[in-house]
C-alpha cells in the first residue's frame, strides 16, 4: 500500500471485525471514495447472511465485490477502526510563543496520537486571536505545517466584544473568555457578573461561548490564606489549595444562571471539580443550554500521588483527588460531561520550573496531546466502558461542539478520517518519543493499553505505528475552497436529545 495514497479518488476499503459506528461496535467494511465515507456495509464474513453493517438489511450480494477493480482493500482483522479523534482544546501557541509549541510539532503529535482534527485556542499566541487580522496571521502560520486538519476558536477579551460578528464571518467556531486571570497579560478577563452580557452578545451572533470558569474573588481569598501559612512551594498541595473547588462552583453557577436567562449556549471548559459537574447536570435537566468537557488528567491523575517538585502536573484548574476523579467518571458516563479533550498547554522546561520544582512559579498546563487516546482508554475499559464511549467522548462530541459536521463519526458523507487502534496492546509511554516540542508529560513511564496503528485523513494515510508521515496533509477549516464546514456552530449542537 502506498503511504501517501497519491490518488485519493481510488476507492479504499477498510475491513475490520471492530468498526466503531455511531450505533455500535460491529464487524464491517468502510468504503471510502474521494476522501469521504461512501458507505459502511457488511463485513465480508457476514455478506449474504442478512447481517449488514449500520443496521441495513443484507442483500445477499457482496458490496466489496461490486467495487471497481482498482479498489484498495485493507483487511485489519481485529484492529479497531475508530473515527479520527477531534481534540477541541489545544493551545498551539503559534505565532509568538512557538518556542513553547507550534503547528508543526503540535499537528505531528496529534497525528501520532490518532487525532485527525484539532481546534486551536486563541491564546497563548501573539497576537491572540481576538480579531480577524490575528486569525489570518495564525492561519498563514498553520497552513503549510498542518499534519491534521485545524479549526480555530476566537478570543473574547474586554474591548473585543464588537468584533464577534467579524470573527464569526472569518470562520471561528466559537469564542473563549476567562472569568479569572488568564496567566498572560495580553488576554484580559471578565468578572462572573459579566456572564449575562457576554452570553447575550454571543447568542446574537450565533456562536457558543467557551469559558474558563473560576471565580477570581474565591481564588484571591484562597491564595492569601495559603501565602499566610508560609507553605512549601514544591508541594502540589500548595498549588491545589490556591484553586479550591469552590472557585469552579461559584463561576459555573453564574454561567448557568446567565444561560438560563439569555438562552445563550455556554460551554464550560476543563471541568475538574465534581461539584461543578453536578451543577451542570442539574441545569441540563432543566433544558439550560450548557455543555461541558473534562480532560484526561482530571480523570486519570490524583493530587495525592503527585510527587514533590513534579511541576509537570501543574494546571488550572488543578488536579484534584482520586475520589473526585471517580465522580467525574460517573458524570461522564451519565452524559453530564460531553467530551474529553486534552487542554494541551505546553511550555519549555524553564517556564515549567522543572529544575526548581516550584509549583507557584511554574507555568500551568499539561502536555498530553499525543497521549489522550491510550490514557483515557486504559482507564475507561477498567470501568466497563467500550470503544463506542471513547469515540463519542473524543470524536463525535468535540466535533459537534465545534460545528464540524463532517468530522467525528464513521458515517456516510463524513470525511474519511479514521484511526486504527489495537485496543488490547499494552505499552509503556516513553516521553523521549513524543512529537511535542518539549517531551514533558506527567504520563512518562505510565503503563497503558491501546496502540495507534494507522491514522487516515480524508482517506490518506498520515501516521503509521505512532509515527506521523513527513508530508503535511492537513487543511484549515473552514476550507480555503469554501466547501468544508463553512457554517458556524449554532443551535444544532444543542438540539440533540440531552438524554
Amino acid at each position: 500500500m502506498s503511504d501517501l495514497r497519491d490518488d485519493p479518488d481510488r476507492p479504499l476499503v477498510l475491513v475490520s471485525r471492530r468498526v466503531v459506528t455511531p450505533e455500535r461496535v460491529e464487524p464491517a467494511a468502510v468504503i471510502v471514495t474521494g476522501g469521504r465515507i461512501d458507505r459502511v456495509t457488511a463485513h465480508p464474513e457476514q455478506e449474504g447472511t442478512g447481517q449488514a453493517g449500520m443496521g441495513q438489511e443484507g442483500t445477499g450480494q457482496s458490496d466489496t465485490a461490486r467495487l471497481p477493480a482498482s479498489a484498495e482493500v485493507v483487511d485489519l482483522g481485529d484492529l479497531a477502526v475508530l473515527p479520527g479523534l477531534v481534540d477541541s482544546h489545544v493551545h498551539v501557541n503559534e505565532p509568538g510563543r512557538t518556542h513553547w509549541e507550534g503547528f508543526a510539532t503540535a499537528t505531528r503529535a496529534a497525528a501520532a496520537g490518532g487525532i485527525s482534527t484539532l481546534v486551536d485556542m486563541p491564546l497563548n499566541s501573539l497576537p491572540p486571536t481576538t480579531d480577524p487580522a490575528a486569525l489570518a496571521e495564525k492561519r498563514a502560520a498553520a497552513g503549510p505545517q498542518a499534519h491534521v486538519d485545524v479549526a480555530f476558536w476566537g478570543g473574547l477579551v474586554p474591548g473585543s466584544e464588537e468584533r464577534l460578528a467579524e470573527l464569526r464571518d472569518a470562520g471561528v467556531r466559537g469564542v473563549k473568555a476567562f472569568l479569572c486571570d488568564s496567566g498572560v497579560p495580553e488576554y484580559g478577563c471578565f468578572a462572573p457578573g459579566d456572564a449575562e452580557r457576554l452570553l447575550a452578545a454571543t447568542a446574537e451572533v450565533g456562536l457558543p461561548l467557551l469559558v474558563h470558569a473560576e471565580d477570581p474573588v474565591t481564588l484571591d481569598r484562597a491564595s492569601r490564606e495559603v501565602v499566610a501559612g508560609d507553605p512549601d512551594p514544591r508541594r502540589h498541595r500548595t498549588w491545589l489549595d490556591t484553586r479550591p473547588a469552590e472557585a469552579e462552583i461559584v463561576a459555573v453557577r453564574a454561567l448557568v444562571d446567565a444561560a438560563r436567562r439569555t438562552g445563550g449556549h455556554v460551554h464550560v471548559l476543563h471541568v475538574s471539580a465534581a461539584e461543578a459537574a453536578e451543577l451542570i447536570a442539574a441545569a441540563r435537566g432543566d433544558g439550560v443550554p450548557v455543555t461541558a468537557e473534562t480532560c484526561p488528567h482530571y480523570l486519570t491523575l490524583a493530587a495525592e500521588d503527585v510527587p514533590h517538585g513534579a511541576t509537570i502536573h501543574k494546571c488550572a484548574p488543578p488536579i484534584r483527588d482520586a475520589a473526585n476523579a471517580e465522580r467525574l467518571w460517573r458524570h461522564l458516563a451519565a452524559g453530564d460531561l460531553d467530551a474529553v479533550v486534552s487542554d494541551h498547554s505546553p511550555s519549555s522546561p524553564d517556564e515549567k520550573a522543572v529544575e526548581a520544582g516550584d509549583f507557584m512559579a511554574a507555568w500551568g498546563g499539561i502536555a498530553s496531546l499525543q497521549l489522550g487516546l491510550p490514557v483515557v482508554w486504559t482507564a475507561a475499559r477498567e470501568r466497563g466502558h467500550d470503544l463506542a464511549d471513547l469515540a463519542r467522548w473524543m470524536a463525535a462530541e468535540p466535533a459537534r461542539l465545534a460545528g464540524l459536521d463532517r468530522k467525528g463519526a464513521i458515517s456516510p458523507g463524513h470525511d474519511a478520517d479514521l484511526t486504527i487502534v489495537d485496543p488490547d496492546e499494552p505499552w509503556t509511554i516513553d516521553a523521549a518519543r513524543l512529537e511535542h516540542r518539549h517531551p514533558l508529560t506527567p504520563y512518562a513511564d505510565r503503563r497503558v493499553t491501546g496502540a495507534v496503528r494507522r491514522v487516515y485523513l480524508r482517506g490518506r494515510l498520515i501516521a503509521r505505528d505512532g509515527a506521523p508521515l513527513d508530508v503535511p496533509q492537513g487543511r484549515l477549516l473552514p476550507d480555503p475552497a469554501g466547501d468544508a464546514d463553512a457554517a458556524p456552530p449554532t443551535a444544532p449542537f444543542l438540539a440533540r436529545d440531552p438524554s
